[in-house]
């Protein structure tokens, strides 16, 4: 298929894009003035750097290098400092970085201007890196990227924070250029398998896995960073967000359509006739993205545990990326029976048996041990849900939590 329909609706008009540049490059120089006297320079990063950024798309990141002579100084410090006029919020990491806020949004990182890897005190370092590696590559491929972005995005398998374990940006690039464009890399993604290795400059010669640290090959995809070739850029992507793409990619090259790229809400009239529907409308925390999204993703998979009695065939979240979430299950049973079995000790621990009598009443002997019936306490899903979100655990993570009746 062709994918200038695609591109015209993702891909930011000549005049969006001398609007947003001309934005950015005042930015640039506003900051740079009061970044002189701590000899460091603000340069553009990311997607905008590399013009492979989309329509609508105003996040944009900036490295504020600083030059090998503050190595061991304090960066972050320096960098609040001289953005003290934008009243910048600060985000805490490996080392802390900020954001400034208006119609677009700038992430503003510290680092180092690295001229040999023994250089770099913080991986945040090597970021400007990927920029120079990546822009002379994608001279011909910067839409396969927005395509490929776009594409990952409504397959849900887009991004590196913690709480979706994806394809970042960067893992995008590499995998665009080592394919030789964005259908290529799908073609290639429908036959990938567990531990695929993309080694684009071939550093490990094929033995990658022994190459690199474990820890680092756990996940099931390795991408050999090729500015730091002792890295997996993928590391942190979960067997899920794989199997999704994978299986994503085997769809799209049998039947390739449009509707791939569009970014698909829950249909849940649809869910509900598949088994029994529930919805829990939540809010989350009033923290960073990455905190409040990882919160809530890890709420979701606690209470999905809650309900693997009931049988759940299908899951998953929305969530807005500001406050407001919906997380949703399918489940094949609507209802548990009345009463459980309860196992007990084998028959030839006297002691153990008779107080196990002793709790509960209706006991029975099966295979040499000692059963018992007792009365179930939640036999819908609504009451074990309705349990489950006065659980400290949940509400710990979440702001508010809502059960929508089940359909």
């Amino acid at each position: 298929m062709k994918f200038d329909s695609v591109l015209s609706g993702i891909k930011p008009t000549p005049a969006e894009a001398k609007r947003v540049s001309g934005h950015i490059t005042t930015f640039l120089k506003e900051l740079n003035k009061r970044l002189a006297k701590h000899k460091a320079k603000a340069i553009l990063g990311g997607s905008f750097a590399k013009d492979t950024w989309l329509d609508g798309d105003y996040d944009v990141d900036v490295f504020a290098t600083f030059d090998l002579s503050a190595k061991g100084q304090d960066l972050s410090a320096m960098l609040e400092q001289a953005l003290k006029p934008w009243k910048p919020l600060r985000i805490h990491g490996s080392r802390d970085y900020f954001w400034v806020r208006d119609e677009i949004r700038y992430e503003i990182i510290p680092v180092l201007a690295i001229k040999k890897a023994a250089d770099a005190q913080n991986v945040t370092d090597f970021s400007p890196k990927h920029v120079t590696w990546a822009v002379p590559k994608l001279k011909k491929l910067k839409d396969d990227v927005r395509l490929a972005k776009q594409w990952c995005k409504s397959q849900r398998v887009y991004g590196a924070e913690s709480y979706i374990r994806g394809f970042s940006g960067h893992v995008l690039d590499i995998l665009v250029i080592h394919y030789g464009g964005f259908l290529k890399m799908l073609r290639a993604g429908a036959k990938w398998r567990p531990k695929t290795i993309i080694d684009t400059n071939n550093v490990h010669k094929g033995k990658a896995l022994l190459a690199l640290n474990a820890s680092k090959t756990q996940g099931p995809l390795i991408v050999v960073d090729p500015v730091q070739p002792d890295r997996n850029a993928a590391a942190a992507m979960t067997q899920e967000r794989y199997d999704r793409f994978i299986k994503a990619a085997q769809a799209f090259v049998k039947k390739p359509h449009e509707s791939f790229f569009l970014e698909q809400k829950p249909d849940y009239d649809a869910l509900a006739k598949r088994g029994t529907l529930v919805k829990i409308n939540v809010q989350t925390l009033n923290e960073k993205e990455d905190v409040a999204g990882t919160k809530m993703v890890r709420a979701y998979d606690t209470l999905k545990e809650k309900l693997t009695l009931f049988n759940v065939i299908a899951s998953d979240w929305e969530w807005d990326r500001k406050k407001d979430g919906v997380l949703w299950y399918v489940l094949k049973n609507a209802r548990l029976p009345d009463t459980e079995e309860r196992r007990g000790p084998p028959l030839d621990r006297d002691t153990d048996v008779n107080a196990f009598k002793k709790k509960y009443r209706n006991t029975f002997t099966r295979d040499k041990r000692s059963w018992a019936r007792v009365k179930r306490e939640n036999t819908t899903p609504t009451q074990t849900l309705s349990e489950a979100l006065r659980d400290t655990y949940i509400t710990s993570r979440l702001a508010n939590a809502k059960l929508e009746r089940s359909r």
